[in-house]
């Protein structure tokens, strides 16, 4: 009596942690959320964004110049800047022998996108009386930072430098160098992005380390911003923007809810399918479900995945290899128990059986999902996010919150027919 209570009592917390677990999820992004463009970013065919258009212009002065191996170089800067701030979906592409198009979705100023992307990003270090002392490419790492920065109290938005050694080598000597004209009050170092002056710092000694700071109260976009620039690197061509346009959606405004609305119908007839054929097991099916979507969603809000129709279309995949897994689980528990095995044992031998098909069988999407990830960009790249998290997250659910539910159910007592197995009928 006691185990059973105690049984009860854990499956009853089970459904408050997945009850809540789904609120969450859900208003982080319910209908109305979602087509919030602050809630979640959106891909271009949902909502459109602009199209950019910039054009390179040959290096007269270098006999080796070569205009693809420039091009190939800017379009990986590109894709850093963009990564920088959380527009991975957005799509890079040649046009004719000179010119690179860039598509961002959500972007409500192009201007200042197409100032950030066409920044030459040359950063130097100089002293007092202006001389370089080192320049961009001895950063090897550049990162947008909040707190306290130097003997200040008050956190504020910064970003962050690791040099590389030679990087080090040559800081500690501009330091040092510094230092020294403390007397006539020239002891400061400029760091200048594209000759803008965007730090001016004296110093006291001789700094011998890998890093420092810039900071001169930020906000957090423009911190991400500046840490892209400096980390992407200097473009090795100057580039010209030739068109800036806006791009409408290519899907409609109402295709987002409309995709939603045909998922959740979809989602709500599983449920039902999965509550009569599989009974007991087929409603904790139902319940473990929300809490996939709920976790889901989560991930999408929190890491600002870039929401687009393939995207949308990997998490319904992921939904249904959701409810495969429980299929599997459930069929293999149904013949444990038409075989005559206590529903514990059953439970414990359903499970056993059915983890390596599940495992083996998702395995095999996350090596795809990987790919698609590692090697993919634009819509490709957020078919292959959402294709792997949701991935996970159904194995996750599958194995080991299905798990728990039905284990406790079994310890509870309840009956092999609502469990699943069939009626014994003895026909004549």
């Amino acid at each position: 009596m006691k185990n059973s209570v105690c049984s009860f009592v854990l499956v009853l917390l089970c459904i408050v942690l997945c009850v809540t677990v789904a609120l969450c999820g859900v208003s982080s992004i319910g209908l109305k959320s979602v087509m919030d463009e602050d809630a979640i970013n959106k891909g271009l065919d949902l909502v459109g964004g602009s199209s950019i258009t910039f054009k390179a212009q040959p290096d007269e002065t270098n006999e080796n110049f070569d205009m693809n191996e420039a091009l190939t170089k800017v379009e990986t800067i590109f894709r850093k800047r963009l990564d920088s701030i959380s527009y991975s979906e957005a799509t890079i592409a040649r046009v004719g022998d000179d010119q690179i198009r860039v598509e961002i979705p959500g972007i409500s100023d192009s201007n200042s996108a197409s100032e950030m992307l066409g920044s030459t990003a040359k950063l130097e270090f100089k002293d007092a009386d202006g001389n370089v002392l080192f320049e961009g490419d001895k950063v090897k790492k550049a990162a947008a930072n909040y707190g306290p920065v130097s003997n200040s109290l008050n956190s504020e938005h910064y970003v962050s430098l690791e040099f590389t050694d030679e990087g080090r080598v040559l800081f500690a000597a501009a330091t040092e160098a510094a230092a020294k004209r403390k007397a006539d009050e020239t002891n400061y170092i400029d760091i200048e992005l594209d000759g803008i002056n965007i730090s001016h710092a004296s110093v006291e000694t001789k700094i011998n380390s890998n890093s420092c700071t810039i900071s001169g109260s930020f906000t957090q976009e423009e911190a991400v911003e500046l840490a892209g620039l400096i980390g992407s690197g200097n473009l090795p061509v100057e580039l010209t923007e030739e068109e800036n346009r806006v791009v409408g959606a290519t899907l409609g405004s109402d295709a987002l809810s409309s995709s939603l609305k045909a998922g959740l119908i979809g989602i709500l007839l599983v449920m039902i399918f999965m509550i009569l054929i599989y009974r007991l097991p087929g409603f904790v099916s139902a319940i473990t479900l929300v809490g996939y979507i709920a976790i889901f969603a989560i991930f999408v809000v929190f890491f600002k995945v870039n929401l687009s129709l393939p995207g949308i279309a990997g998490i319904i995949l992921t939904i249904g290899m959701a409810v495969d897994a429980n299929v599997i689980i459930y069929e293999r528990i149904k013949e444990e128990l038409n075989v005559g095995k206590t529903v514990r044992n059953a439970v414990k031998n359903g499970f056993k059986g059915a983890t390596s098909a599940i495992v083996d069988s998702n395995i095999t999407t996350i090596i795809a999902a990987v790919v698609l990830v590692a090697m993919g960009t634009g819509a490709v790249y957020g078919f292959g996010i959402t294709l792997l998290v949701g991935t996970l997250i159904s194995m996750f659910t599958a194995l080991v919150i299905t798990r728990v539910f039905l284990t406790t159910l079994a310890n509870m007592g309840v009956g092999a027919w609502i469990m699943g197995a069939k009626r014994n009928r003895k026909v004549d």
